[in-house]
């Protein structure tokens, strides 16, 4: 009698749970009631799919931006933007960055845990060993145009290192290649060894100087290396510059489906190559307004000018003039996790290198902001950006350069996520709907019956030969 009364406890408490862990939608056009399960607080499209108008159409969730749209399951990083918590495969950032390396955090990312002795020896030393790739790469690299920006000729290489490697594309060698586990941890140390040596071609290039060759030691440290040494093969960069820029590229190696990172999957759901589908995250990195955060930040600081300023410009911001830039977070309400640390290697840095102007001005800005009521209010901090890009100009990067930096780490991110998604039961090819607003069911008219119906300008910009070229036609067709 007691096994029964406890059977049906358990039982009208499952009940219970799976009625508590839905919510029920009662549709007002047609007077239908759908119950829609919850599972990790999120909705299936499937089960909405269900929900139809009186003429039989589903409907849709619209969501410009995917603000609050879930595309897939992943176990790679973990935010908590309200508590301002950033996690790899379940570590703290904040423990990563102190304790660990780039490349093994790199290892974590991908595989999901931290790597032993004897997989850090292996790992290291297939990553190291990719650092030197064709020749004909150099090559290629050196026909840009002498001004070619850094982040257009990483993009652009990325991109054609898969015509040197046909037996990694799924188009050529076959939709299932990449089940080969081999064939990719090939190409994962391909790649991760072959953006430091572009990135730091692409860099000696604007500058005009010939192509170094890597050199054996530490993954950043050999970055460094490419960069900078001149004709001195004993060449060593300093240490602490060395450590603070692998910390950067610590914290920037993943933050969950941002806008590159989904890039990365969307084109890994067409069964794209992976130096495409790496080119293609690149590519998104390199818009504005995903990469090019702590390059605004710089250039805020120069339209400041000087410390004296800072208030003017505070007020500028407070009245809506003026946007401050490098403070608050898409995802982090609270303090973004990885400014505390960027905070700390900055003095670092400093203590190396001095401080100019400019950093003067962004100390002395973070320092009234942070004591604001205005932006304590508005929960506005510093974010990563707003360090980062002031480390990188204490260093001597140029502006121009700071996506491809951004680029180098966040690869190990989007190799993770393309390796976890190949494997993913749920891959699908990804294809959102959309809403259809324009005209239907139109007579086509021939061009001589055509009334101009819309007004379009169909002019371009002026190039200075065609200037020239217009004004030789306009002298010869009015004096001949």
């Amino acid at each position: 009698h007691r096994l029964k009364m406890l059977k049906r406890h358990i039982a009208a408490s499952a009940t219970s749970e799976e009625k508590s862990a839905s919510f029920s939608v009662t549709d007002n056009r047609t007077g239908e009631t759908y119950e829609l399960p919850i599972t990790h607080n999120t909705i299936s499209a499937k089960d909405l799919e269900k929900i139809k108008s009186p003429d039989g159409e589903v409907t849709r969730y619209y969501d410009p931006g995917y603000k609050n749209t879930v595309n897939c399951t992943s176990r790679v990083s973990y935010i908590d933007g309200e508590k301002g918590i950033l996690e790899y495969r379940g570590y703290p950032i904040e423990e990563l960055a102190e304790k660990s390396t780039f490349l093994e955090v790199a290892f974590l990312l991908i595989y999901g845990e931290l790597p032993t002795i004897r997989q850090w020896k292996k790992f290291n030393k297939k990553v190291m060993t990719h650092t030197f790739h064709h020749i004909e790469v150099s090559n290629m690299m050196k026909s840009f145009r002498y001004d070619a920006h850094p982040m257009g000729m990483f993009v652009s290489t990325m991109a054609a290192l898969s015509t040197f490697h046909p037996e990694a594309n799924p188009a050529l060698a076959g939709q299932n290649c990449y089940d080969d586990k081999d064939l990719r941890n090939k190409q994962i140390y391909r790649i991760l060894g072959s953006a430091p040596t572009i990135a730091a071609s692409s860099y000696r290039h604007r500058i005009g100087r010939e192509y170094n060759s890597p050199k054996y030691g530490g993954y950043t440290e050999n970055f460094f290396y490419m960069l900078d040494n001149l004709n001195d093969a004993d060449y060593k960069p300093h240490p602490v510059l060395v450590r603070a820029l692998d910390i950067l590229f610590i914290l920037h190696a993943d933050h969950e489906q941002n806008c590159s990172t989904s890039a990365v999957r969307h084109l890994t759901s067409a069964n794209t190559d992976i130096y495409t589908t790496i080119s293609g995250g690149a590519a998104a990195l390199y818009g504005p307004l995903h990469g090019g955060a702590n390059e605004a930040v710089l250039k805020m600081l120069e339209k400041i000018g000087t410390k004296e300023n800072i208030p003017a410009f505070i007020q500028d911001v407070k009245d809506k003039k003026e946007k401050l830039m490098g403070f608050g977070h898409r995802v982090y309400k609270n303090h973004d996790p990885r400014a505390r640390i960027v905070r700390k290697v900055a003095e670092e840095v400093f203590e190396v290198v001095g401080k100019e102007s400019l950093i003067e001005i962004a100390m002395n800005l973070e320092k009234i902001a942070l004591n604001d009521p205005y932006f304590i209010e508005k929960k506005l901090y510093p974010n990563v950006d707003f360090y980062s890009g002031v480390i990188y100009k204490a260093m001597g990067f140029p502006s121009d350069f700071y996506p491809v930096l951004f680029a180098i780490p966040r690869i190990a991110g989007w190799l993770a996520h393309w390796d976890e998604f190949l494997d993913d039961p749920e891959k699908k090819i990804v294809r959102p709907r959309q809403v259809y607003l324009g005209e239907r069911k139109r007579e086509y008219e021939l061009k001589v019956e055509r009334e101009e119906k819309v007004k379009v300008s169909l002019d371009s910009t002026k190039s200075t030969n065609g200037v020239r070229r217009k004004a030789a036609y306009r002298y010869w067709r009015s004096e001949h």
